[in-house]
């Protein structure tokens, strides 16, 4: 397992909070990281920690899943998934032309405007459904982590 990935699931097991407030709050950030909203995924998810009284640390890791390396890949799944559930067929992001020479604003909104709605609702659904997902699978990790150290035999007397 690579390294970083180790160190963030240590970091989760020994968040001093009930594993149900962690797998939630890091649920929380994965679904933030899936937001089409490029650039504020870290101010977004610090506002809804303090607001909800989460863990920061867990909430950002959890949001970071999301970076500059799964960005295009993630936001393209999303947005396959939005013109299947739309029922927009999905050749329509082969057929975008890109202007060439100088891009215009106007001009770029309105080639883009055929898969925007594909682009917000595919990745609301799979950060929804990665939220739901990766909160199952921290709660149980967490949850098996605690147990094994309080039966271990260092913990006991």
């Amino acid at each position: 397992m690579n390294h970083r990935i180790r160190r963030a699931l240590q970091v989760l097991v020994r968040i001093e909070d009930s594993p149900h407030r962690t797998a939630l709050a890091f649920a929380i950030g994965v679904w933030i990281a899936f937001l089409p909203l490029i650039g504020i995924h870290t101010a977004l998810a610090l506002l809804i920690a303090f607001a909800f009284r989460l863990n920061r640390v867990t909430l950002l890791l959890g949001a970071y899943v999301n970076n500059p390396w799964t960005l295009v890949p993630l936001f393209m799944a999303g947005t396959f998934l939005g013109c299947v559930l739309l029922g927009i067929p999905p050749s329509t992001l082969w057929a975008l032309e890109w202007p060439r020479g100088e891009w215009h604003a106007r001009e770029m909104f309105v080639r883009l405007r055929p898969i925007v709605g594909p682009f917000l609702v595919g990745n609301v659904a799979l950060g929804t459904l990665s939220a739901v997902l990766s909160y199952a699978i921290v709660r149980r990790m967490i949850e098996r982590q605690r147990g094994r150290s309080q039966t271990s035999p260092s913990t006991t007397e």
